[in-house]
């Protein structure tokens, strides 16, 4: 009896642990969140670029304007130390080297058309002129030419009497060249004269005897000036500064000297 109820007991028990279930919370689900990203944006950065100011060309009015402006002051170096005259040397050079744009010029930097002639032992150069292929002197540099310009005059007894005259004499120093056979040209002479008064070419002759005008009669030009506004400065038309300085057109340079008032004639 006691064994049979210990078969019931264990049957009970097996059956009782069979029927139990296992109750399990809420399944959960995992879930991968991605993190939204903004698209991206590509800048394209153009490299920096050089930026070269260029400085603006100085503009003249003519070649023979330019010629003033660069040989003027090699001229009036000239003529303090050989004695002729700034005009004459200028109006000479702008006349035989066509305003510095001949071949000679060009490519012998021979302003005046001088010739070889005998002893000359520096470079040469070989040029139609009175006759085929005659021999010029070629130079390094231009004021070399300028230089043996004045000796050339200086050191040749036919020229001696132009160093009798003023320097402020331009006519006679113009026909004087004409008569010492610098040139064969009847109208060389008044060639040079019409050269040194329109473009007033005397005035740098002045500067070197100490006879040049009053400061006031004189402009330098600076930037930001133009022919208006100093015309109002000044009280002259337009016109009249023109005429005052041969000027064909409105166009000026910086540095470049304008007369602000007639100047007097001999």
């Amino acid at each position: 009896m006691k064994h049979l109820f210990t078969i019931l007991c264990l049957a009970l028990m097996v059956s009782s642990c069979g029927s139990r279930k296992t109750v399990s919370g809420k399944s959960t689900k995992t879930v991968k969140v991605t993190k939204k990203t903004k698209p991206s944006i590509t800048v394209k950065v153009e490299p920096k670029k050089d930026v070269t100011i260029k400085e603006t060309p100085e503009v003249y009015a003519s070649p023979v304007e330019e010629y003033i402006a660069v040989y003027s002051d090699i001229a009036q170096d000239a003529m303090r130390q050989y004695g002729v005259p700034a005009s004459i040397t200028l109006a000479q050079g702008i006349l035989e080297s066509g305003s510095g744009k001949g071949r000679l010029s060009t490519e012998a930097n021979n302003h005046f058309g001088i010739k070889c002639h005998s002893g000359w032992t520096g470079g040469k150069i070989y040029h139609d002129d009175d006759k085929r292929q005659e021999c010029f002197r070629k130079y390094k540099n231009s004021k070399y030419s300028f230089r043996d310009h004045s000796l050339f005059l200086k050191e040749r007894k036919r020229y001696s009497k132009l160093f009798q005259l003023k320097l402020s004499d331009y006519k006679g120093w113009a026909r004087g060249l004409r008569a010492a056979g610098y040139a064969t040209d009847k109208k060389y002479p008044q060639k040079l004269i019409s050269l040194i008064e329109r473009y007033q070419l005397y005035r740098f002759d002045d500067d070197v005897l100490g006879n040049d005008t009053s400061v006031n009669d004189k402009h330098t030009v600076i930037k930001g000036d133009t022919l208006y506004s100093l015309s109002k400065k000044y009280g002259l038309s337009v016109k009249r500064l023109q005429e005052l300085n041969s000027l064909d057109s409105t166009n000026l340079f910086l540095g470049q000297v304008l007369f602000v008032k007639p100047l007097p004639k001999e």
